[in-house]
C-alpha cells in the first residue's frame, strides 16, 4: 500500500482521486502496488466535494500532510509559489517523493527544488507542469537524455490556440474570440497570464532547463502575447499560406566561445506545411529538433482536469515503484548558461504599416530598409481611402528576409520618423523553412 498525501483538491485533485479509483486494480496488477489517498489538504474542510473520500481525511493544515510520517508520497496540485514551495521542500526533506503540476513554481525555483530532491535521494516528478496530459517531460528527460537537442518549440497554451483558431476559422476578432473562450471555460475572467504569454513562458523555462541541462527561469524568457494580433494579420497570414500561432521556443547556439541559450514566447506566422500549423482549438503540441534524432512532435490535450490528472497519476506510479525499489530519477546538475540577447537573434518578420497613399512613399520606405541592411521578401499595398477621400491612406504589409532583431528595430525606429508613415502596426516573426 502506497499512502498518498494530496495538497489541493480542485479540478485536477478531484480528477486524480477519481482516476485512481478507476485504475487502482490495473495499477496493482501491473506493479503489485495499491494507491490510497490518505490525507488531503484544502482551504475549506467544510466544503462538500463530489469524491468518495472520508471527510476525516481532509485537513486545512497542509504542512501536517507534507510531513506526516504515515504518508509515503506527496502530490501538490494547489498551485502558486507560496506555500507550495515550502511544502514541497518540507516533504522532500522528510524523504518523501513529490509529484507536482506547478509550472509557475518550477519555472521560478526549479533548480532549488531539483537540488533538494537530489540531496534527499527521492523523486521530484512534474510531467503535468508543461503540457497537461501530453507525455513529454519523461521522454525529454529519459529517452532524449543523450540527444543533442538543438531546439524545442511548441504551442503550450490551449487558451491562446483556441482564440487564434476562432479568429482564423470563424472570422472573429480578438475580443470576440476571447469572450467565447471565457464563456467555454478555456480562459479565466482575468486572462492575462494566458494571452500575454506568461503561462507559456513558465513552461518553456522548464523545458529549456531539462532539454539543455541549464539553469533557466521564467525571468530569462522574452515574452510577447497575442492581444495585439488583428483580423488583418490573420487575413494576411491566410492569403500567404500561414497560420498565426503563439510559439514558445528554446534553442541552443554553440560556437567556439561556448554555448548560449535563447528562450522566448511570441506570436509567429507558421507555414501551413509545418506540423504546428495544423494544431487547432485548445490542443497543444511540442516540436523537438535534435542533431541525431531529427524532428519529433508530441500532440494532445494540454490542459483540463482528466488529461492533467492522467499525467500526475503516471508520475505517481513511477514514484511509488521507485520508492519500493529504493531508486529515484535523477535530473543531474543544472549549470549556468549564457542567455543570448534577443537583439542578436535573426528572424524573418511580417510588418504592417499605415502610410500616405501617394507617389514616392514606397521608394522612401524601401530606402530605409536598404540603409539598415534589411531585405524585403514580399510586399502588399492596400488603399484605405476612396477616390474622394481626403485622407489618402494606405496599408502596406510586407515580409522581410531573416535579419538581426537589432537591425529590424532600428529600421522600425527610422520608419517611425518618416513623414509619410502614419503608424507602425503589427510586427510578428515568421517561421521559415530554415527553422525546421
Amino acid at each position: 500500500m502506497i499512502r498518498v498525501g494530496l495538497l489541493g483538491c480542485g479540478t485536477v485533485g478531484a480528477s486524480l482521486v477519481a482516476l485512481i479509483d478507476r485504475q487502482n486494480a490495473t495499477i496493482q496488477a501491473r506493479t503489485g502496488l495499491s494507491l490510497e489517498i490518505s490525507r488531503i489538504a484544502v482551504r475549506d474542510v467544510s466544503r462538500a466535494r463530489p469524491i468518495g473520500i472520508d471527510s476525516a481525511a481532509f485537513t486545512s493544515d497542509a504542512m501536517a500532510v507534507a510531513t506526516d510520517p504515515n504518508i509515503d508520497v506527496v502530490v501538490e496540485v494547489m498551485g502558486g509559489i507560496s506555500p507550495a514551495r515550502e511544502l514541497i521542500l518540507a516533504a522532500l526533506a522528510a524523504g518523501k517523493p513529490v509529484i507536482t503540476a506547478n509550472k509557475a513554481l518550477l519555472a521560478a525555483h526549479g533548480s532549488e527544488l531539483f537540488a533538494a530532491a537530489e540531496a534527499a535521494g527521492v523523486d521530484l516528478l512534474f510531467e503535468a507542469s508543461v503540457a497537461g496530459g501530453i507525455p513529454f517531460i519523461r521522454p525529454l528527460r529519459e529517452s532524449l537524455l543523450a540527444e543533442p537537442v538543438v531546439r524545442v518549440m511548441g504551442i503550450m497554451n490551449g487558451t491562446t490556440n483556441y482564440i487564434l483558431t476562432r479568429m482564423t476559422e470563424g472570422g472573429a476578432d480578438y475580443s470576440e474570440a476571447l469572450a467565447e473562450a471565457q464563456a467555454l471555460g478555456y480562459a479565466e475572467a482575468d486572462p492575462t497570464a494566458d494571452v500575454e504569454g506568461h503561462d507559456a513562458a513558465a513552461k518553456i523555462a522548464i523545458v529549456a532547463s531539462i532539454a539543455f541541462g541549464a539553469e533557466v527561469t521564467s525571468s530569462d524568457v522574452e515574452c510577447e502575447g497575442i492581444s495585439k494580433v488583428t483580423a488583418d494579420d490573420i487575413a494576411f497570414a491566410k492569403r500567404h499560406g500561414f497560420a498565426i500561432k503563439l510559439l514558445a521556443i528554446a534553442e541552443r547556439f554553440s560556437d567556439s566561445n561556448g554555448d548560449e541559450l535563447s528562450a522566448r514566447v511570441n506570436p509567429c506566422l507558421v507555414p501551413n506545411s509545418h506540423p504546428l500549423a495544423a494544431v487547432r482549438d485548445s490542443f497543444n503540441a511540442v516540436f523537438v529538433q535534435g542533431e541525431a534524432v531529427g524532428d519529433l512532435m508530441f500532440y494532445g490535450r494540454g490542459a483540463g482536469g482528466d488529461p492533467t490528472a492522467s499525467a500526475v497519476l503516471g508520475d505517481l506510479v513511477d514514484a511509488a515503484v521507485n520508492l519500493q525499489s529504493g531508486a529515484h530519477a535523477s535530473l543531474g546538475a543544472f549549470v549556468p548558461m549564457a542567455i543570448r540577447p534577443s537583439d542578436q537573434l535573426a528572424a524573418a518578420w511580417y510588418l504592417s504599416l499605415r502610410v500616405d497613399d501617394r507617389s514616392g512613399v514606397l521608394a522612401s520606405i524601401a530606402g530605409v530598409f536598404g540603409e539598415h541592411g534589411v531585405s524585403i521578401d514580399s510586399m502588399e499595398q492596400h488603399s484605405l481611402s476612396g477616390p474622394d477621400d481626403a485622407a489618402n491612406e494606405a496599408r502596406i504589409d510586407l515580409i522581410i528576409h531573416p535579419a538581426l532583431q537589432s537591425d529590424v528595430r532600428a529600421t522600425l525606429d527610422a520608419l517611425g520618423v518618416l513623414d509619410s508613415v502614419r503608424s507602425i502596426g503589427s510586427t510578428i516573426r515568421v517561421l521559415v523553412e530554415a527553422d525546421r
